[in-house]
């Protein structure tokens, strides 16, 4: 049995249900983990000894991130296609077969080896939990190996063949998805927990979209679904009619999309790093959350459209730019990730969950927007181990 205890927080966020504010916060606080789970949550100087001590010596201390929505195992490099956007040219989408290309000509170990870096860039910004997805394979043994590659790192894979339509599918669309829901799904879904489509103008269709998820639905992968990021459309409404865990994007919505969502048990997964590298508008936010509807933040780590893997950052231009308060980002960046994995051990520091927690470089969780671009993650505890700890790596 392993115990690790972090005492002298003075500010924790736990996200504890019904706490006397949205992040139910304690004060001068110790928590213990035993056997990578959160044990014991009491004050300072009331805790047990343990086998390793964290003194958070008066910083705030949050749960780890939950990175709900990234695309994480490809090759390659767009950096050319960000400098053409930055120079005035319009965002499409298209340049994700440039990374299909660029991912189907390298080696396994490449991929493996590029995964891994990034990952370690997400846990040393504060992310103890993500999800990742295929969709630069686009063929049937492509896409199973980028989910068993994935499958390594993380529990959290999504199966997303509907990602754009091949450039040998071109004039005959109805015939991949034919491929996806058939051959390609059978390959992929013992390696996925998480079917996926992108219901977009220029990729697939609602009734293409409702085909891919419906049949990874009865292969038991759960759904969720990439909708209204280019124009209103009818995504956000078959996720939720789909009881799609999230839908993801959610740039242009109409009153009946935050209808469908603030009525459903679906989660508005928002992307403001996407909104940042295109130069695009940024989702409702606001409205959704007046709304009722349940949102979470994630990076959308990808190499095309945001190129990031820092939930700090995406929380900042939240709050900047989306209006939500500090207290709402950081809850939308942890509790909301998790409700969009459906995920009840993550997201949260309370008796019985994963003991996954950041302790920040800062007094306050609102030093997240407020010290935008700063490092302010001290140490990262993943499943009640040190997975960071700065100076240390």
């Amino acid at each position: 049995m392993s115990s690790l205890l972090v005492d002298r927080i003075g500010e924790l966020v736990t996200n504890e249900p019904g706490g006397r504010d949205r992040l139910a916060i304690r004060r001068d606080a110790a928590v213990v983990a035993v056997d990578g789970q959160i044990a014991w949550i009491g004050p300072t100087g009331g805790a047990p000894a343990c086998d390793v001590r964290v003194d958070a010596s008066n910083r705030a201390v949050i749960p780890g991130f939950v990175d709900s929505h990234t695309h994480l195992v490809f090759a390659g490099d767009r950096s050319g296609e960000f400098a053409a956007r930055m120079a005035g040219e319009r965002y499409t989408g298209g340049g994700i077969r440039r990374t299909v290309a660029a991912t189907n000509a390298a080696a396994d170990t490449e991929l493996s080896a590029n995964l891994a870096y990034l990952q370690r860039e997400l846990t040393r910004q504060g992310t103890t939990t993500f999800e990742t997805k295929s969709g630069y394979g686009l063929g049937v043994d492509a896409e199973a190996r980028l989910l068993r590659i994935a499958r390594r790192v993380t529990p959290e894979t999504t199966f997303l063949g509907a990602h754009v339509v091949p450039e040998e599918y071109a004039d005959r669309p109805d015939d991949y998805v034919a491929l996806v829901c058939g051959p390609m799904l059978d390959a992929c879904a013992p390696h996925a927990r998480w079917v996926d489509a992108f219901c977009e103008r220029g990729a697939f269709d609602a009734d293409q979209s409702r085909a891919v998820l419906t049949a990874g639905i009865a292969k038991g992968l759960s759904p969720r679904l990439h909708a209204n990021q280019l124009g209103e459309g009818p995504g956000v409404r078959l996720g939720v009619e789909l009881g799609a865990a999230a839908v993801d994007h959610c740039t242009h919505l109409s009153d009946a999309d935050v209808d469908a969502l603030a009525g459903g048990g679906t989660v508005a997964t928002l992307l403001p790093g996407v909104e940042f590298s295109t130069r695009s508008p940024y989702p409702p936010a606001r409205r959704l959350l007046d709304a009722g509807v349940t949102v979470a933040l994630a990076t959308d780590c990808n190499p095309g459209s945001s190129f990031t893997s820092s939930m700090p950052f995406c929380l900042a231009l939240a709050v900047r730019e989306m209006h939500l308060t500090p207290a709402e980002a950081l809850w939308c960046a942890t509790a909301g990730g998790a409700a969009a994995l459906r995920r009840t051990d993550v997201g949260t520091i309370t008796t019985g969950a994963s003991a996954d927690l950041v302790v920040l470089d800062a007094p306050s969780h609102v030093h997240l927007a407020y010290r935008p671009g700063v490092p302010l993650v001290h140490t990262v505890v993943a499943n009640g181990e040190i997975a960071y700890q700065q100076g240390n790596s």
